[in-house]
């Protein structure tokens, strides 16, 4: 329940009873008062009581952890969860045993995860809240192994002068490789195919080319992507 009518001999009255069905602070609510009601005649007789509408505020925090919570209970696991707020971005770390379950193959469970929260935080939000999951520093790993990855291919296309065509990926990952190779004198990247198949392309540089001029395009699309 998030909102909740209730009357009450005084405004007051009523606020502390929707308060306490709420299960809410004061800081936490936003209160419109519908009638201010009456004292009756010499206060006695003919009284009307305060009705006040109560609503608990939006807080995307609360919203991703209470969701989590309930996917952690349906799967049997405990799990630590700790929510932080930046500017418009909401960092959430999950800490426990056996987090490779929560991870899966190449984070796809963990990015899943993460899409789902996304959802559930942005349906009341007025603006929309960027949600990054992580457990046990996964991204900033998973970070550096396609940095890593990015730059090996990079020499291989140099040698080979053959373009090299990644795996999917998707917008956050592939970001990763744009940026790790964008000041590479020699080679170019650039996204092709369809989500959720999207791929990077890691091309030779060649001056007016075609691989060049959708490198161009690829940069200026990713930079609208969301990372998910």
């Amino acid at each position: 329940m998030d909102e909740i009518r209730k009357s009450g001999k005084t405004i007051d009255e009523a606020v502390a009873a929707a308060l306490a069905e709420l299960n809410a602070s004061k800081e936490e609510v936003s209160i419109t008062v519908i009638d201010e009601g009456s004292k009756g005649f010499l206060g006695m007789f003919g009284g009307k009581d305060a009705v006040v509408l109560v609503k608990k505020n939006f807080n995307p925090e609360k919203a991703a952890e209470n969701f989590l919570r309930e996917v952690f209970l349906s799967m049997g696991l405990i799990i630590k969860i700790t929510t932080k707020m930046e500017d418009k971005h909401l960092l959430v770390n999950l800490t426990g045993d056996d987090m490779g379950i929560l991870i899966g193959k190449r984070g796809q469970t963990l990015d899943a995860l993460q899409y789902l929260v996304n959802l559930v935080v942005n349906k009341h939000s007025a603006s929309y809240i960027s949600v990054m999951l992580d457990t046990e520093n996964y991204r900033q790993r998973r970070k550096e192994t396609l940095e890593t990855l990015a730059f090996n291919l990079a020499k291989k296309v140099k040698h080979t002068r053959r373009n090299v065509v990644l795996e999917p990926m998707n917008p956050y990952e592939r970001r990763i490789i744009h940026s790790a190779l964008q000041n590479d004198r020699y080679v170019t990247t650039f996204s092709e195919g369809e989500e959720p198949f999207r791929n990077v392309v890691i091309a030779l540089k060649a001056k007016n080319s075609k691989d060049s001029r959708r490198a161009e395009r690829a940069e200026r699309t990713e930079k609208t992507e969301t990372a998910e």
